[in-house]
């Protein structure tokens, strides 16, 4: 994750860097079930509303748990599918609580309602994101629910109700980035304290519908958008977040977002995103899937290092001579491609893997999703012989229809 909202007050502040710390241990992001009352195009899970068998009791989850308190886990975040389908949801996450967590609930916010909103506030989750993706017309056809908008907006009013910290989440593509400039108006003029802007990540079914991913203009307008809100907030004294996930090509377009507009403090903007490091998958992001499966983050689903049924998670995590897992944790991380003669490789760290070997087949591999120009990071333009070199261009350099005839050639979409 990518805090905006962060960096934009280390400019404001001109804040020193510190002593870099460590987590003590993994961010679990624990996926309980994996039916889910909607269909969205995509779902990484490939979820859908009916029973999956195999999935952890709540006995087994418990003594998940307590390894993961022991081996110093600090986040928790309980996702799906719809979590809020699992009957013992309260339960597991009272407990979770009790335990001195940090608990998140990843939450569609359909079915949040009059029943159920006084349970969440009982548990006290720190956090509720409620996923939007676009204004009605494009979020119910992407959800495939009707309705579905207004009840997730519900949703998310109903926290608010009840002093819940809640946040707005959104997945970018082609057909509703229109849309973002409405949604950070609901944001603001409904008080939601948080906006998370996901990248479109090629896994389960965000994978075969890759072909609707934000062209790489339409990345930057919305980076240029997000950017500026957040500093009008910061210089305002606002305490909104702004976030994104799954591109950390976005830390080093913020720095050039800094060059331009706050020269003299971009140095100090670039000490706080290398000691950042970007890409954390493997080390200090975790997932748990609902049959017990873990993978080095939520979009390794065809990767399994092992099974919490069979080895404490504490064991698989520490103790793996897993190919990929070394991968990702060697430093720096051996990324091919633009990613290998990257200037600001310190800020990124090579970005997502799964989109690379989606791409390709090699872990490896420069991620297709970096947004940012050759001479933003570095190197000369290449030339637009072949699809592949197209990839590597800006999206200025060429037109729609070229990058898409790349893409079907190379990955057959």
């Amino acid at each position: 994750m990518f805090r905006i909202s962060q960096y934009m007050k280390i400019l404001h502040d001109q804040t020193p860097l510190g002593v870099k710390r460590q987590p003590p241990g993994p961010v679990v992001i624990w996926n309980l079930i994996r039916r889910c009352n909607l269909t969205c195009k995509h779902c990484y899970t490939v979820s859908a509303n009916t029973h999956f068998p195999g999935e952890l009791t709540t006995e087994e989850v418990y003594t998940v748990m307590d390894d993961l308190k022991d081996y110093r886990v600090p986040v928790l975040i309980l996702s799906g599918g719809e979590p809020l389908l699992r009957p013992d949801i309260f339960d597991i996450a009272k407990r979770a609580k009790e335990k001195g967590f940090y608990v998140g609930l990843s939450s569609n916010g359909t079915l949040i309602d009059e029943e159920n909103i006084k349970k969440i506030a009982e548990v006290g989750f720190n956090y509720v994101g409620v996923s939007i993706d676009g204004l009605k017309e494009n979020n119910d056809e992407f959800r495939q629910m009707q309705g579905g908008f207004d009840a997730a907006l519900k949703g998310l009013e109903l926290c608010k109700q009840y002093d819940i910290k809640a946040g707005l989440r959104f997945t970018l593509t082609e057909q509703n980035c229109n849309d973002l400039p409405a949604l950070l108006d609901i944001m603001d003029e409904r008080k939601i304290e948080k906006f998370y802007l996901s990248h479109l990540n090629y896994s389960g079914r965000g994978k075969r519908n890759r072909k609707g991913d934000a062209y790489f203009k339409t990345t930057r307008d919305a980076m240029d958008l997000l950017f500026q809100r957040a500093w009008d907030d910061a210089v305002a004294g606002k305490m909104t977040e702004y976030v994104t996930g799954n591109n950390d090509a976005d830390g080093v377009y913020l720095l050039h977002w800094a060059e331009k507009h706050l020269p003299d403090r971009a140095p100090l903007l670039k000490q706080h995103l290398e000691s950042w490091g970007g890409n954390a998958s493997g080390m200090h992001i975790s997932n748990i899937d609902n049959l017990g499966n873990v993978h080095p983050d939520t979009f390794w689903w065809n990767h399994n290092l092992g099974n919490v049924k069979e080895r404490p998670f504490s064991d698989i995590w520490e103790n793996t001579d897993d190919e990929l897992m070394l991968g990702l944790r060697q430093s720096p991380r051996a990324i091919k491609g633009r990613c290998s003669q990257c200037e600001y490789f310190k800020i990124c760290g090579g970005n997502t893997r799964t989109r690379a070997f989606s791409f390709d087949g090699d872990y490896w591999g420069e991620d297709p999703g970096c947004y940012l120009e050759n001479s933003e990071i570095g190197l000369p333009e290449l030339k637009n012989d072949d699809p592949a070199a197209a990839i590597a261009c800006s999206q200025d350099a060429i037109d729609v229809s070229r990058l898409e005839a790349g893409l079907e050639k190379i990955v057959g979409i």
